[in-house]
């Protein structure tokens, strides 16, 4: 009685065991993500450019204020000119030599700093999406997603494959959650 048993619940096992390993083994179709798009349409993104626009707002207007300053002292020195002596003009040429370059070398600075918080941002939110899609591939069974940045890693696919929308609305979502 038992050997009879056996063999079809082994059979029903198998079968069990397959199918659950059929559809619950990962996913081996190809797809993709566009990553410019999942950058533009991040709502991080927006709220992190907001943020750099405040600041590279604030940081232009005070070289605008040192252009200024410089340029009165300027239209000072070439007013007075006439009525000081040659060793006041020295130094006031000298002071405002001295001034434009203190002007120059916080312009480049400001740009420099600018560019690396720039790039610092987009670095941190490419890192939240990179996590994000990671996660997103591990709990949906996905073997690899590509990511196209339109500088030719994925030259084409079939838009079956664009996992784009469906992945920024998951990330939004998760966004919103944690804020």
């Amino acid at each position: 009685m038992m050997n009879k048993l056996s063999i079809p619940l082994s059979f029903i096992a198998i079968v069990i065991s397959l199918s659950a390993f059929f559809y619950l083994s990962p996913k081996e179709e190809l797809v993709y993500v566009d990553v410019n798009r999942l950058l533009n349409g991040y709502d991080r993104t927006a709220i992190e450019k907001q943020k750099f626009e405040i600041k590279t707002n604030k940081l232009k207007s005070d070289m605008d204020s040192l252009n200024v300053s410089w340029q009165q002292d300027l239209q000072a020195y070439e007013k007075d000119r006439i009525s000081l002596s040659e060793k006041e003009l020295e130094m006031k040429k000298e002071a405002l030599t001295s001034k434009q370059q203190q002007v120059n070398n916080y312009q480049r600075a400001v740009q420099q700093q600018l560019q690396e918080e720039d790039k610092k941002m987009t670095q941190t939110v490419l890192n939240d999406i990179n996590d994000f899609v990671k996660g997103y591939g591990e709990e949906h069974g996905y073997q690899l997603i590509f990511g196209a940045t339109g500088s030719g890693n994925v030259m084409y696919a079939h838009g079956s494959s664009d996992l784009t929308e469906e992945v920024l609305e998951a990330l939004n979502k998760d966004f919103e959650k944690r804020n």
